[in-house]
């Protein structure tokens, strides 16, 4: 379908495009950006539209931390709930974790993803393997051929290499395929039956707390072995202040270390663990308000160079019960640009800042061809209105999970088209006949 986005606010910081203008796609790819008004030249005779006035194009977003759970935990999350999420939260490529049964540890797994989404996925997947087998932080697994079938990271995320003879092999082999190894920053000596931060709210709840140490020590360790092999370091859901400065000082050293956090550890704090709330059970667990302060500085100064979702969904029975049985984690996919667009209001990062967190970094990091609206690329693209309030309803979630600390917060800020693997997926009927002429069946309700 040939197809022109016209008269929005285009936000492109890979080409430093900020402007109102018009976007021509043909064959699913992106043919021509007009801005200054230029609109009105094209011919448009053969071309369906949509009207983006007052609204803001910006590149298809990058989830580079992601559970999708297939195969083998269906009852969470399918690649195809998980991808259906994505584009109505506004992402159109998925880095999907490797914890999943069997484990992605071999080039029979990454296949089985890679076949699995594209004929069910509703937006790019892009598979993550495990650094050792079956995560066991014993052996390596077999980088070289998961790199040959499609692995564009490396991970044990979810548990933390202990070894660190291992991590170090790890790190050497990153070199050779010029790939990130993603460290899942965890001492389990330190974290050992904790379920939230350690402080003065685990002490009044009676939980065991988790120190923030027990992150920031395995931080210190992975930056050592980076100075030691030079291999290239990504540091996943960073949630302590003193995570922070140590990625900022290896940064400053020139060294290969990239970071990410998430947009729980920005929004909350460990209060929202009152009343044993369990849709607020995560890890890294979440910290202080000092804490978050110091992660939005880091996003600010350019320290942290990503925002990712870690979107971990359950089943709601691994949810409703005591705080101690309960699983870590939070459906973050269809909230995440909502909660990010809070950091531009309050004058964190600009929107050209929040996209680059959001799409072009983690694209560059992972060597993705995505993030960005450059002519020839393909067209994923999102239509976003940043005053569109919303009320956060778990049940209305298209992913299978539930599980949301965000409940009942009104957010401001959300995609309403999504525009991925030649498909259009809007919000709501109301917006599409309103916006946009018939798409001949190519248009997805969401």
């Amino acid at each position: 379908m040939d197809l022109i986005i016209r008269k929005g606010h285009i936000v492109d910081p890979s080409q430093g495009i900020d402007s109102v203008g018009d976007i021509v796609i043909e064959d699913g790819k992106i043919k021509k950006i007009i801005t200054n008004n230029q609109g009105s030249k094209l011919k448009t005779r053969n071309y369906k539209s949509i009207d983006a006035a007052g609204l803001y194009i910006l590149p298809g977003l990058v989830d580079m931390h992601v559970h999708l759970r297939e195969p083998g935990f269906e009852y969470k999350e399918t690649i195809k709930t998980g991808t259906l999420a994505a584009v109505r939260g506004g992402f159109t490529s998925l880095c999907c974790m490797p914890n999943t049964k069997p484990v992605n540890d071999n080039e029979t797994v990454t296949e089985f993803i890679l076949r699995k989404a594209h004929a069910e996925g509703a937006c790019h997947v892009f598979p993550i393997g495990a650094i050792t087998k079956e995560q066991r932080g014993e052996e390596l697994a077999e980088m070289g051929m998961m790199y040959e079938a499609g692995c564009v990271a490396f991970s044990d995320d979810g548990r933390p290499v202990m070894n660190s003879l291992l991590m170090r092999r790890a790190l050497e082999y990153s070199k050779r395929f010029s790939v990130s190894i993603i460290s899942h920053a965890e001492d389990l000596n330190l974290s050992a039956g904790g379920v939230m931060n350690e402080g003065m709210v685990s002490l009044s709840l009676g939980l065991r707390g988790i120190p923030a140490e027990a992150e920031v020590i395995m931080i210190k360790r992975d930056i050592e072995l980076v100075r030691l092999t030079g291999g290239r370091l990504h540091i996943a859901h960073v949630s302590t202040a003193e995570g922070v400065r140590a990625i900022r000082m290896a940064k400053k050293e020139g060294l290969p270390v990239t970071a990410e956090t998430c947009p729980h550890y920005f929004t909350l704090t460990d209060e929202a663990v009152r009343g044993y709330r369990t849709t607020a059970k995560v890890n890294p667990p979440l910290r202080t308000l000092h804490d978050i302060e110091t992660i939005k500085e880091g996003l600010s100064d350019g320290t942290i160079d990503v925002i990712a979702t870690d979107h971990a969904p359950h089943h709601r029975d691994e949810k409703i019960c005591e705080f101690d049985r309960a699983a870590f984690g939070i459906s973050g996919l269809e909230t995440a640009l909502s909660l990010g667009l809070a950091l531009v209001r309050d004058g964190v990062l600009s929107l050209s800042g929040l996209v680059e967190k959001m799409a072009l970094n983690p694209a560059r990091i992972l060597n993705l061809k995505k993030g960005t609206l450059k002519v020839g690329e393909d067209a994923d693209i999102i239509v976003v209105d940043l005053n569109r309030k919303w009320k956060v309803e778990p049940e209305r979630f298209v992913s299978k999970g539930k599980n949301t600390p965000f409940e009942g917060f009104v957010l401001e800020g959300l995609p309403v088209y999504t525009i991925c693997k030649g498909s259009i997926y809007c919000l709501d009927k109301q917006l599409a006949d309103r916006r946009s002429i018939e798409m001949a069946g190519r248009l997805i309700l969401l």
